[in-house]
């Protein structure tokens, strides 16, 4: 498989199925946040998705892939460093803010910094309507904060900071896949590398969780807690994966713009599923969301 991801890069398949791939993360990524968003303590929940998906990966970086080459040591290093503190920015962001507010904001701002990055790391420049595209889907996104913001009656106390967190989060988001799209072209099977990385990352929040485990005065059960975990592990599998191998396959901004759709699948979710109420400026604003991502796609 990974001879044939490799025959695809820069070619018009490539190009179709990077796209799939990145609307498929947004999706997966969608459920990622709304299992995070659970009853459970949301560093416990990470900690275990980690612990999980290292698990996982375990196996398949040992003996299933090509042992990385001796200079993919430093970039995994940097991923770790990189990941690490992402998500203990995103884990004091919900801390400290409501989930549907900040959530956005991350997302919005992420794919504005990485549609930048991707310029000047990988040289990749946007038509101006595609730039049009970008504002769209940001205009969408920040919209939809700025809504959940004006509804919400508690935590307003704590809230910008929030906000000022969930920037930096979205600036964490646009270097983590600038530089993940980076390691995954540096190896020859893409595959090494998110093997690798998946067992890399998992270190760090699964120690952190074990420790705030032990210190809880009442712990959760851990049969569904582990159960949350696996379905975790296997989601972001699937999420980061996808939009990792479009990133190989095609434009690293273009990948980061579509994955940012995320945003429209987490409302979908909480209003099919969750039972939230959706109502016409929320789905005004989903469909400019989506808007943004087409003309992004079409003007390429």
């Amino acid at each position: 498989m990974s001879d044939w991801i490799v025959s695809l890069e820069g070619t018009e398949a490539g190009h179709q199925l990077a796209m799939m791939l990145a609307l498929s993360a947004a999706l997966l990524h969608a459920f990622f946040g709304a299992l995070q968003k659970g009853r459970h303590d949301p560093w416990l929940s990470r900690g275990v998705i980690d612990f999980c998906y290292g698990l996982m990966a375990l196996p398949f970086a040992l003996f299933v892939v090509p042992w990385p080459e001796p200079h993919m040591w430093p970039i995994f290093a940097g991923a770790f460093v990189i990941h690490t503190a992402y998500k203990l920015a995103q884990g004091y962001t919900y801390t400290f803010g409501a989930y549907t507010v900040v959530y956005p904001v991350v997302r919005g701002t992420g794919p504005l910094f990485a549609v930048i990055g991707a310029g000047i790391v990988f040289g990749e420049h946007f038509t101006g309507v595609q730039w049009a595209g970008v504002f769209t889907l940001v205009a969408g996104i920040f919209g939809l904060a700025v809504y959940n913001l004006r509804t919400i009656t508690v935590g307003r106390e704590t809230m910008m900071p929030a906000l000022m967190l969930a920037v930096l989060t979205g600036a964490f988001v646009a270097l983590y896949t600038t530089y993940d799209a980076y390691g995954i072209r540096a190896t020859a099977d893409p595959f090494t590398f998110l093997a690798w990385f998946f067992l890399i990352d998992s270190v760090a929040f699964s120690v952190i969780a074990g420790l705030r485990y032990r210190s809880m005065a009442e712990r959760p059960a851990l049969g569904p807690l582990f159960s949350r975990g696996v379905l975790g592990a296997v989601v972001a599998f699937f999420s980061f994966g996808s939009v990792m191998l479009a990133t190989r396959l095609d434009k690293v901004g273009e990948a980061a713009v579509l994955r940012e759709t995320s945003t429209v699948f987490a409302a979908l979710i909480g209003w099919l599923i969750l039972g939230e109420k959706v109502g016409p400026r929320r789905l005004s604003l989903m469909a400019l969301i989506a808007l943004g991502a087409v003309i992004v796609e079409m003007g390429g």
